[in-house]
């Protein structure tokens, strides 16, 4: 972690020079997509709460069940928190008509990873805003900031437009938060009535070595001038920290970094639909509250002053104390990779909505900024775009929408030069068929593509997953082969073989070779020491099955299938203490497992 405020770092950042108003329109709530995590409480009623507000359609809520933790790991974030929503937008084919995703008190914040101008630690919601690319088919870098397509940059405010994916392969996530379930329902409410009236308080501070920040803020006034807001600004020059202001519409200031800014309020008189944030490095580390005797700080070396990680000022506190929407970083941006202020509220007034102007403003993405409000919260502009305006045809090859299929195509396109068109279009179908839960239909289109194409070898792996699925054990056999024979050194289509070959055919002999290549080839992947083990636990050879299973278990212990299997082998070897507590386990982590025969019967078999 940086120990030092965002003030500290001296870089060449771009000044936007905004000119200008733009005309800009609201988006609907058929356009938002709020994410719920069911493992807790606040965001199942802050959730439930946005929806009565808003009138959202119920198709455009997506239930997660991840962890209530401020931080979650890379691997966990993608399995509990980016594939389950990216595979709703898939379901309901919404990746057009969904702008925002708006995530709910309750889902994590941070992604842990390593610290630095290249690190990997991200804040979920920027992380989530290159969902739609990676959906297309991109690869998107994890180390570092990604740019943000839609950031403003230099370019004047009349030049800026209403976002849709018809121009930008991104999301605009934003979450509702606070440190209480009650204070972010009252931001929701906030939201819905925003107000035109109030004050553009910009708190510069002093004795800064690097003055780009108060360079911005100064612009900012400027830009607001020439909007027509002048009256409306109050730029703090002194030393003095801006206080008792009343009524504000927006507030940018340098929180805890400002020597006389160290207190959890800035006692300003926000109105509904206020923006307010800071130049704080870590001030969305956490929606903890923190204990009412704390005080924000700047000095790093005294660790019973932090909170959660920080001695920093807290965007919650912007929060409780009024304001409609905010923006923090979960760690260390930058000076170059935080929000402009000169942006921000230049795009505001031109009527964009609440997050629109803070990713106007907001240089990068996959980085660690956290934007907390309601996309629908529009002061300045009412009118909705027209859906024509908002996504284009469904593509009849795809049966995708329209602008994401065009993206989706051309990186398949890109990534398999080539192959016919009219192939890839069909194994692009098929995936969105797998997703929506039509089998079937997506073995059609592969079947399909792989008579226009037969030598792509990915196409024949899905293939024979899917005959698997559906107990069409030789095709699911014959199709394995075909990928094997196009890439003979695949991991996956070898363990798959194998599996099908020595569970469903009785033909363990000729499994165990490919089983003992695809562990040669992955040999720490506890699925494929899983199969190795089990195809010896098939041909009688329970104590080599029983010293790759315990590998197995160790490496996934919380996965089911491998402990049942276990239990399995333990109790062939004549171990039934061990297997008893294997089977307890697996039956722990999946109940459905009771529901199969050969499952009772080793239950009573182990029961003494």
């Amino acid at each position: 972690m940086n120990p030092h405020p965002l003030a500290r770092i001296a870089g060449a950042v771009l000044l936007a020079a905004l000119v200008g108003a733009a005309a800009a329109s609201a988006q609907t709530p058929e356009n938002v997509a709020l994410v719920i995590n069911e493992n807790s409480a606040a965001s199942e009623r802050i959730g439930e709460h946005y929806v009565a507000q808003r009138g959202l359609p119920a198709q455009n809520v997506i239930r997660i069940r991840t962890s209530e933790e401020d931080t979650i790991q890379r691997e966990a974030y993608l399995a509990s928190i980016e594939q389950p929503i990216a595979a709703a937008l898939t379901r309901a084919r919404a990746e057009d008509r969904v702008l925002y995703i708006v995530l709910t008190k309750g889902v994590p914040l941070r992604i842990v990873g390593t610290q630095g101008a290249e690190g990997t630690t991200a804040s979920v919601d920027s992380e989530l805003t290159l969902l739609y690319r990676k959906m297309t088919g991109h690869q998107v870098q994890v180390r570092g900031p990604v740019d943000n397509p839609y950031f403003l940059a230099d370019r004047p405010v009349a030049e800026a437009r209403p976002f849709t994916h018809r121009d930008h392969d991104i999301y605009l996530v934003s979450r509702l938060d606070a440190f209480t379930a009650e204070e972010a329902m009252a931001l929701v409410d906030r939201g819905g009535r925003p107000s035109f009236d109030g004050q553009f308080v910009l708190d510069q501070r002093d004795a800064l070595v690097n003055r780009t920040g108060e360079d911005w803020l100064a612009e900012g006034a400027r830009r607001l001038a020439d909007q027509g807001f002048g009256e409306r600004v109050v730029l703090e020059t002194t030393p003095q920290a801006a206080r008792d202001v009343t009524p504000v519409i927006g507030y940018y200031g340098w929180g805890s970094a400002d020597p006389r800014n160290r207190e959890r309020t800035v006692r300003m008189g926000f109105v509904p639909g206020a923006l307010a944030t800071t130049f704080v490095s870590t001030s969305a580390r956490t929606m903890r509250e923190p204990p009412e005797t704390w005080l924000p700080t700047d000095d790093w070396n005294n660790r019973a002053r932090w909170h959660e990680g920080s001695p920093q000022s807290l965007v919650g506190d912007l929060i409780r104390e009024g304001a409609t929407g905010a923006a923090g970083y979960v760690s260390e941006p930058y000076l170059q990779g935080s929000i402009r202020p000169q942006v921000l509220f230049s795009a505001y007034v031109a009527g964009f909505n609440l997050v629109e102007s803070f990713y106007l403003a907001m240089p990068s993405l996959g980085w660690q900024t956290v934007v907390i409000g309601d996309p629908l919260c529009t002061p300045f502009s009412r009118r909705p775009l027209a859906r024509s305006e908002i996504e284009a045809s469904v593509d009849t090859a795809t049966q995708l929408p329209g602008y994401f299929a065009a993206r989706r195509l051309a990186s398949a396109m890109q990534a398999l030069p080539g192959v016919p068109e009219r192939a890839l279009a069909l194994a692009v179908r098929a995936n969105g068929l797998i997703t929506r839960g039509e089998p079937a239909a997506a073995v059609a289109a592969l079947e399909q593509a792989t008579e226009l194409a037969p030598g792509v070898a990915a196409w024949h792996l899905t293939l024979g997953v899917l005959h698997d699925a559906a107990a069409r054990y030789g095709d699911a056999v014959t199709s394995y082969r075909r990928a094997l024979a196009l890439e003979p050194e695949s991991a996956v289509a070898l363990n798959n073989l194998a599996y099908a070959l020595a569970v469903h055919q009785d033909r363990a002999d000729e499994a165990l070779p490919l089983a003992e290549k695809a562990v040669s080839l992955v040999p720490r992947d506890p699925g494929v020491i899983d199969t190795l083990a089990w195809v010896h636990h098939l041909r009688g050879d329970d104590e080599e099955a029983a010293r790759l299973i315990a590998q197995a278990t160790k490496a996934a212990p919380r996965n089911a299938e491998l402990r049942l299997h276990a239990a399995f082998i333990y109790a062939a070897t004549g171990a039934r203490a061990v297997a008893d507590i294997e089977l307890k386990e697996a039956v722990r982590l999946a109940p459905e497992l009771l529901d199969r025969d050969d499952v009772r019967q080793l239950q009573n078999r182990l029961t003494p």
